[in-house]
């Protein structure tokens, strides 16, 4: 699998994480979930492995204007509702990769350029 890197285009951070990426030839393939959307099956992996707490952005002006009643998440099953409902809820980048060749999908949530060094290049 090659690396994907999940986001909206035009988001700084994402902006930040394009420039790396490039910088440091990774190659990689863009899934803007603003435009394509993301899938439950998606969400559900990711938050097998994450958590869905760490997938969904708090800080940011989508999650200040929910309601509280949307702010209220129970469980992981609204969380992903909620998610592919207001795909901008999702915290930026997230970038789905092999943790090696024929290895497990290796999940890397947020800009941590540390992070993507140690487990984006292939030496």
């Amino acid at each position: 699998m090659d690396t994907v890197i999940y986001g909206i285009k035009n988001c700084d951070t994402m902006k930040k994480a394009f420039a790396w990426l490039d910088a440091n030839a990774v190659p990689y393939r863009f899934h803007d979930y603003r435009k394509i959307g993301i899938d439950a099956d998606t969400l559900r992996r990711w938050c097998a492995q994450t958590g869905w707490e760490a997938l969904v952005n708090k800080r940011g002006t989508t999650w200040r204007k929910l309601s509280p009643e949307q702010q209220a998440i129970a469980d992981e099953h609204a969380a992903i509702a909620l998610m592919q409902a207001q795909p901008s809820l999702i915290r930026r980048p997230v970038i789905e990769c092999a943790s090696a060749p024929g290895g497990a999908l290796q999940l890397l949530i947020g800009l941590d350029t540390d992070l993507y060094a140690r487990c984006l290049h292939k030496e």
